[in-house]
């Protein structure tokens, strides 16, 4: 999948200025709460809040606590919904601080997630219409309605904080430790 350009219409919309739910912001502030949980434990400050009916389940980045390169915050909701639920299709509203990347994409569609609700745009490696539409592809075959940019502002703020406090510890003198030699 080279560039896809971003959904529009067909049960998935990728609209920055649509209307949302009341209850998204709510979601949303909680989930950059966890975001701010995942910061300090040393990753990259993303949460998500996955409301299945009255309940939720939540999760944060732990990539680096863990470590497992599939521990995003969208992969630990959806994983800790389907355990207590007793089932993959799990249904409900993904609330998330940043745009998924390909793997929690299809975590969301796989999950038959019908709802997706994110902060603010990934231009590195957003799946969901910025660089690439997992969710509108044709070989997908879940359709998820799509809401971005609740609280942009605020989420993309939180992940410039970070990013920019990571790049001032690299260049405060610290020396960084070695690379290891790969043979």
């Amino acid at each position: 999948m080279d560039r896809v350009p971003p959904s529009e219409g067909g049960g998935c919309p990728f609209e920055p200025g649509r209307e949302h739910d009341s209850r998204d912001e709510r979601y949303l502030r909680r989930a950059i709460a966890l975001a701010g949980e995942a910061a300090a434990g040393g990753d990259v400050p993303v949460g998500a809040v996955l409301v299945v009916g009255e309940r939720s389940f939540e999760g944060r980045n732990e990539k680096e606590q863990r470590p497992d390169p599939t521990a995003h915050a969208e992969v630990i909701a959806v994983r800790e919904a389907a355990r207590i639920l007793g089932t993959w299709r799990i249904g409900g509203t993904l609330y998330v601080t940043k745009e998924p990347c390909a793997m929690c994409a299809g975590a969301i569609a796989a999950a038959r997630i019908e709802r997706l609700v994110f902060g603010c745009a990934d231009p590195k490696g957003g799946a969901v219409g910025s660089v690439i539409d997992v969710l509108a592809s044709g070989a997908i075959n879940h359709r998820v309605s799509v809401t971005a940019g609740v609280l942009e502002t605020e989420t993309a703020q939180q992940l410039r904080d970070y990013f920019r406090a990571k790049r001032v510890g690299r260049t405060s003198g610290a020396e960084l430790p070695p690379l290891p030699v790969i043979s």
